[in-house]
């Protein structure tokens, strides 16, 4: 879902580093084959989470909601040499899709990936250290998902959660579930003094969040 006019979005696409080979054919197999293909993070926002994880240089990355694995793949660009993201998908019918994915680029060595419900694969994860933490999954739980990672993410680290301006629904007038759902976890992320935070009008609203 892109929020910006059309015209803009072509000319910031334009004005950014092209994307690579790999994730053009990933992102064409996505909407040939895959429903609900604009939930690909596509050109424009996946340079920016390259972007962002080669200034962190990154030695652990954590995402929730996996889809086709582009944004995996954008967020292990800027990993360290021996660093790894582990990413959580629960649609196990992905799978295949998935691993031929990460078999095309350069850094399939750098992906863990698991199947299940987040929440049980968090708990399982040895790690407790993450620099990145991006979350992209069923929007309903983002702040559950955001106190669940919180305590094993590094002081300095980066928590990264996606659609944050829902279609524009959110500064407008509309009360469905969805909507107040995204309004109280931007106003409660708003009000979290343990955090610095930005809302970028990136595709469907990216809210970065820094931790103290």
């Amino acid at each position: 879902m892109e929020i910006l006019p059309h015209d803009l979005q072509a000319y910031l696409d334009d004005h950014c580093d092209p994307e690579p080979e790999a994730l053009q054919t990933i992102n064409r197999e996505t909407y040939l084959k895959v429903l609900k293909p604009h939930m690909l993070s596509g050109h424009y926002q996946g340079r920016l989470l390259s972007f962002l994880s080669k200034m962190m240089q990154p030695k652990r990355i954590l995402e929730i909601g996996t889809f086709t694995g582009y944004a995996t793949i954008c967020l292990a660009e800027g990993l360290t040499e021996d660093g790894i993201i582990h990413t959580i998908e629960v649609n196990r019918e992905m799978g295949e899709m998935l691993n031929s994915h990460f078999k095309s680029t350069n850094v399939e060595n750098k992906i863990r990936l698991h199947f299940g419900a987040a929440e049980a694969v968090i708990a399982d994860l040895d790690e407790k250290n993450f620099d990145i933490v991006f979350i992209d999954a069923d929007k309903k739980n983002n702040y559950s998902y955001f106190q669940l990672i919180f305590d094993k993410v590094r002081s300095g680290g980066l928590i990264i959660i996606d659609n944050v301006l829902w279609k524009g629904k959110v500064y407008g007038e509309e009360k469905d579930a969805d909507t107040q759902g995204i309004r109280k976890l931007n106003d409660m992320i708003t009000a979290d003094t343990r955090v610095e935070k930005l809302i970028l009008p990136v595709r469907d609203g990216i809210l970065l969040i820094r931790k103290k």
